[in-house]
């Protein structure tokens, strides 16, 4: 094989070990010099540093190794983009110990298969994550964000703001909330008002 191979790993979140992937990349023979990673980036998101990193140092000749696809990009534009920047350098792509040469049409297309699948996987993880949130919250085991405040809570603080006596960083102090809340509140209050003036005048 002409050329030397340069790995590529990432993982979504910073809790997460690439050591799985970089062994892999290892027993695929490319060096550890040669590997390059990512902490906690999407692979939607191609502002990613170690890629950027891995495709610069690769040359004509040269092979991009991934362990699997959805390492390298999880949409179908941002392979095709990847496979586009390859082909222009000359590079070929490693998926698993398996080699694509995007220059070659089955190659191109077989890579164009695999992100669809990729992006496919992705879509089917998400759909039941929903699904699966959906039922916790029909359960009741999924509340959601909860206020910050009661309603007796709300009323006292609107009470407290419309005496004057206290500004609103001290009713935050009051409440134990921020003033982000407090002012969160007040424009509610403000907002739901207005609806009903506008209500009544209509």
């Amino acid at each position: 094989m002409n050329g030397i191979q340069i790995g590529y790993a990432r993982v979504s979140t910073a809790d997460q070990d690439l050591t799985s992937q970089r062994d892999a990349l290892l027993r695929l023979g490319v060096l550890d010099s040669n590997i390059y990673v990512d902490h906690g980036l999407t692979g939607t998101n191609r502002a990613r540093p170690g890629l950027r990193e891995a495709l610069a140092a690769v040359r004509e000749g040269d092979t991009l190794v991934v362990t699997k696809l959805d390492r390298l990009a999880r949409s179908v534009r941002d392979a095709r983009d990847i496979a586009d920047e390859l082909t222009t350098k000359g590079v070929a792509l490693s998926l698993g110990g398996s080699r694509y040469d995007p220059t070659d049409p089955v190659g191109r297309l077989l890579f164009n298969v695999l992100a669809m699948v990729a992006e496919f996987e992705r879509d089917l993880i998400s759909m039941r994550t929903k699904e699966g949130m959906a039922v916790a919250r029909a359960k009741g085991h999924l509340k959601g964000k909860q206020p910050k405040l009661s309603m007796t809570q709300r009323k006292l603080l609107f009470d407290v703001q419309d005496r004057g006596e206290y500004t609103q960083t001290e009713i935050a102090e009051l409440f134990n909330v921020s003033r982000a809340t407090v002012y969160r509140e007040l424009q509610r209050r403000r907002v739901a008002f207005l609806a009903n003036c506008e209500a009544h005048i209509f």
